[in-house]
């Protein structure tokens, strides 16, 4: 699937997908997206990251049973109780899921790892796939299967789950407009 967007157009129309069906994006259009992630630039161009994508609907199911198993288990309910009111899901139903490992311990990769998400995120737009940056994606690791699951995904000993984006296309609960653009946030200093 390709679109005509221009990429001002692609930053401003984008949105938070929390509603998808389950048809997954094609390969090739995965593998356009995952080949502009490492386009991304990074600091001192140490391109710190992986880029894991993830289509396995049981392996996901798992994912997200054991995340919201260890979000239930936090002394604060803020999280818990956020994500119920949204329909209890913390991938959305999602068919597909690009997992972001980096280096433990890097000085830049949390940075880094913002800047491939983000350019995951609108390549997927610009493809008119639909998305979420979803940083809950760590609460799956943190429990008791956590060693299990870097396993089963391939996440070295030596990284850490920086993020994950959550792809594919919106159900008609999914689809939003993008958020109202506060220009007061723009200060000009001359």
């Amino acid at each position: 699937m390709s679109s005509n967007l221009t990429t001002i157009e692609t930053i401003k129309t984008r949105y938070s997908c929390r509603a998808f069906t389950s048809k997954m994006p094609s390969d090739s259009d995965l593998q356009e997206i995952a080949q502009a992630a490492l386009a991304s630039p990074s600091a001192m161009n140490l391109q710190p990251w992986r880029v894991i994508i993830m289509k396995s609907k049981e392996l996901l199911a798992e994912l997200e049973a054991e995340g919201m198993k260890n979000i239930a288990a936090l002394p604060d309910k803020g999280t818990h109780e956020r994500i119920m009111s949204r329909g209890g899901k913390l991938y959305y139903n999602t068919p597909c899921q690009f997992i972001i490992p980096i280096p433990k311990d890097s000085k830049w990769a949390k940075l880094d790892c913002g800047i491939i998400t983000q350019t995951i995120a609108l390549a997927a737009a610009s493809l008119g796939i639909n998305s979420l940056i979803c940083g809950l994606i760590e609460f799956a690791f943190s429990g008791d299967k956590g060693q299990y699951f870097r396993e089963k995904i391939g996440v070295n000993d030596d990284e850490e789950i920086g993020i994950s984006v959550l792809l594919g296309y919106a159900d008609e609960s999914g689809v939003k407009l993008p958020h109202e653009l506060d220009l007061g946030k723009i200060c000009v200093v001359e």
